[in-house]
């Protein structure tokens, strides 16, 4: 059976464990995707005579298993990688990692277990099912693994890896799309190991040609296997400093140029001149002018600008200080303005990045359309400050799928909206300048939250603060009469007490209708989607970008709810269980929602999943469907018999607990029956119940143990009924025939699961109406008279008091 994403994702990171200790995260990277790698190209070989990838006997992953204990393990692995590197030509690419280093990997007993484990966990990653060019399965697990590896190695070492998420924008607004011809050309000159450049290709639909250069030795390796893995295995990644040295050139030795490029460069490089005499580069790159010497981000931008053709596009990553610093930048920046080459700005979210903290942004350059943007009637730029977006994700900040989607159509198709997005005129970035700094034209702040002076005072809720709740009116056009009624000029008083504001927004009948509505694009998305009719061979991305972006469509014009926030509820289920079921799906059919899967543990040690059933003590883990949907289906008169039975066992215990509590203390008439651990047992009620003279003490103790009796009894009732149920779940997943396990998987498990998130997202938008009627409510539900002559009758009441007791104030 195909490997699941996340099963692989967690053999991966397991392998990790055994090399931790040793070295760090940005060395042992070396040696795990190394050992990946040839897991990946010796299982597709051995499948695929026509492989782009030779490998020659004696140099496959089958003769790392054959090591396993062998007391020369290390030195006969870097034999087997160099024998398929140069077989391949990839001699500096996948031999970097030493794997006889001592110092790294331990002495004798200790590298050969380590070593051994390390090819063990690898071994039993069976990749021979899945097929890597249909679904990049290990081209993701190997992103993952650098995720990993880029949040563990921390600021000094996280350069190599540039965020998916923020790779998929770039590769998104650079102009990339379906009408992309396959011979049009994209390039990176600090291609990290490789993301930008693969997410790029993933845009135009049969790919793109590749070039890249990275200066780090170890990166540029992993940036070929990377493209190897995701069958680009003829992508050109070259090693070497790109300004001091670059590498692609034309014939005539001038910079060779691309259609388009993408680049996360080194932020605020401090040694960008090494090697490197800026005022007399024989490439001409600065032209529009020489950076300052101890900060390279716009070395970097020109070189870029230098590299595409006159109708190339480029998207980069640089930090926020490039949009407004001073002297040589300024100067650049306004040149670079004035020629029109910068199309658009996106603000990011600070802290995305694994090499810094600091805000980001992304420069879209395009010269194509230039000139439509140069002059002083030019277009300007269109500026987008998407840095309120995120999620939290540990110690980082992450863009979600609708963070990605929604900066994407804002800006591929020029929409504006309030706090988030304008297009710019250039008249108005010369007023300022030429100063780019994106709070300067856009103001993503939240209205302030104004209190009323004449409503803290005489008391009434400001229509002004009703009247900003005017998307909810448009929708619940008799709720605002409902909760509020005039009070005053330009105010009014509340008709609901703030504790039943929920209550009775929930049901009104207005918004009972519309929670209805809410539900009907979802009931066509969901008809129209023809999920049973997935089939083998299929793409999974393929599949989750087409419901996505149908799902997102049909809610685009539901009022109060935001079509974002509904794509993000299925990119979430797609990430956490759907997309484990559809990539099993398109391997294996339907037929394999009726596989249970036998746990055995490894000796030595636990089992490390938990199991979904154990009958007669086999424990077994259901692929794709859980026992819950079978017993839902099918057993629920056994489920409700269950409950009853569970019921009774909650009764008995309590009643048993109840009892104790009552009779054990110091002078109860249990207390002679606690046990070493001052607990009252059965075998202590029992062992005392033999000694017990009193018979008010044997009465009670009678008590404990037909209690006691009662629970075991129930106890045994619960297990026999769940037991019976098990057997007989376990018996209806062999009856299961193709179109009960779609019912299952598609109504049961996916749709009804996404209905649910929907349903609680209209509830969730409801929430927010209701927190601020209270809100306002709690606010001015006590004007200051009030309170003066509260203050004054409490006053009273204590003088009055304090009197009555012979005292004055």
């Amino acid at each position: 059976m195909a490997i699941k994403k996340t099963a692989l994702y967690s053999s991966l990171w397991a392998s990790c464990d055994q090399l931790r200790g040793g070295m760090d995260a940005s060395q042992y990277k070396d040696y795990v995707l190394t050992l990946l790698f040839m897991k990946y190209v010796s299982d597709k070989a051995r499948d695929n005579p026509y492989s782009m990838i030779e490998v020659p006997p004696g140099a496959s992953f089958d003769d790392m298993v054959a090591l396993k204990g062998d007391k020369e393990i290390g030195d006969k692995i870097n034999k087997i990688i160099s024998a398929l590197a140069q077989e391949n030509d990839l001699k500096g690419v996948i031999d970097v990692a030493d794997f006889n280093d001592e110092d790294k990997l331990g002495r004798g007993k200790d590298m050969i277990d380590r070593l051994s484990n390390l090819i063990g966990i690898f071994e039993g990653i069976d990749l021979s099912a899945n097929r890597a060019e249909g679904d990049d399965l290990l081209g993701d697990a190997y992103e993952y693994l650098m995720r990993h590896f880029a949040t563990e190695s921390g600021k000094s070492k996280g350069q190599f890896y540039t965020p998916s998420e923020v790779s998929r924008i770039l590769a998104k607004v650079v102009g990339i799309n379906k009408d992309t011809s396959q011979e049009a050309t994209v390039y990176d000159p600090t291609c990290g190991s490789g993301s930008l450049l693969l997410k790029a290709s993933d845009e135009a639909p049969r790919g793109l040609s590749i070039y890249g250069q990275e200066m780090d030795n170890a990166t540029s390796a992993l940036a070929r296997m990377n493209m190897i893995l995701h069958d680009n295995a003829t992508a050109k990644i070259w090693k070497g400093n790109t300004l001091s040295a670059p590498q692609w050139k034309d014939d005539n030795g001038q910079l060779k140029t691309f259609d388009f490029a993408v680049a996360n460069p080194p932020f605020s490089n401090k040694n960008w001149t090494s090697g490197l005499n800026p005022a007399e580069d024989e490439f001409g790159r600065f032209e529009w002018g020489i950076p300052p010497e101890k900060n390279g981000d716009y070395a970097f931008l020109l070189h870029i600008l230098k590299s595409l053709n006159s109708n190339g596009k480029g998207a980069v990553i640089l930090p926020h200080g490039v949009l407004f610093r001073g002297n040589a930048e300024a100067r650049i920046r306004e040149n670079l303005i004035r020629q029109g080459y910068i199309k658009g700005i996106i603000g990011l979210p600070a802290n995305l990045f694994y090499g810094t903290g600091i805000p980001a942004c992304i420069i879209v350059l395009d010269k194509s359309r230039a000139r439509s943007r140069a002059g002083e009637a030019g277009q300007g730029i269109f500026m987008v400050d998407a840095s309120k977006g995120f999620i939290k994700d540990g110690n980082k900040n992450r863009l979600r799928s609708q963070d990605i989607h929604k900066i994407v159509d804002v800006f591929t198709k020029g929409i504006e909206l309030p706090r988030f997005s304008r297009h710019v005129p250039l008249r108005e970035i010369v007023a300022n300048d030429y100063n780019l700094n994106i709070p300067r034209y856009i103001d993503s702040s939240d209205p302030e939250d104004l209190h009323d002076l004449s409503a803290h005072l005489q008391g009434g809720i400001p229509n002004r603060d009703i009247d900003a709740l005017v998307d909810y009116w448009q929708v619940f056009p008799s709720l605002r009469a409902t909760l509020f009624a005039s009070a005053r000029k330009g105010y009014s008083r509340a008709l609901v007490s703030a504790a039943e504001v929920k209550s009775t927004i929930l049901a009104h009948d207005e918004f009972k209708s519309f929670a209805g509505r809410s539900l009907v694009p979802f009931t066509q998305w969901a008809e129209d989607a023809k999920l049973d009719e997935i089939a083998k061979g299929d793409s999974p991305k393929e599949l989750i970008f087409d419901l996505s972006e149908d799902l997102l469509s049909r809610y685009a014009n539901m009022p109060l709810l935001s079509k974002y926030d509904v794509y993000q509820l299925l990119m979430d289920y797609w990430a956490e269980d759907m997309q484990d079921d559809v990539y099993v799906l398109v391997q294996d059919g339907w037929p394999a929602g009726k596989v249970l899967r036998k746990l055995v543990a490894a000796r030595g040690e636990k089992l490390k999943e938990t199991p979904d059933l154990v009958i007669n003590k086999v424990k077994y883990k259901a692929e794709l469907i859980p026992p819950a949907l079978i017993v839902a289906r099918y057993f629920k008169d056994e489920q409700n018999t269950l409950n009853e039975l569970q019921a009774e066992l909650d009764g008995a215990t309590q009643a048993l607990e109840s009892f104790i509590e009552e009779n054990s203390s110091d002078d109860g008439l249990l207390s002679d029956a606690l046990n070493d651990k001052d607990k009252v047992t059965k075998v202590s009620v029992t062992a005392r119940l033999k000694q017990a003279r009193d018979a008010e003490e044997k009465a009670a103790l009678r008590q404990a143990k037909k209690l006691f009796d009662a629970e075991a009894s129930a106890k045994k009732a619960l297990k026999d009924a769940q037991d019976a149920l098990d057997e007989a779940v376990f018996r209806q997943y062999g009856k299961l025939d193709d179109d009960a396990i779609k019912t299952l998987m598609v109504q049961d498990k996916w749709l009804a699961h996404l209905k649910s998130a929907i349903t609680a997202e209209v509830e969730r938008v409801t929430q927010q109406l209701a927190n601020r009627v209270k809100q306002l409510e709690e606010r001015y539900s006590q004007p200051l008279p009030e309170l003066t002559q509260a203050v004054q009758d409490l006053s009273e009441k204590v003088a009055g008091h304090l009197k009555a007791m012979g005292l004055s104030l």
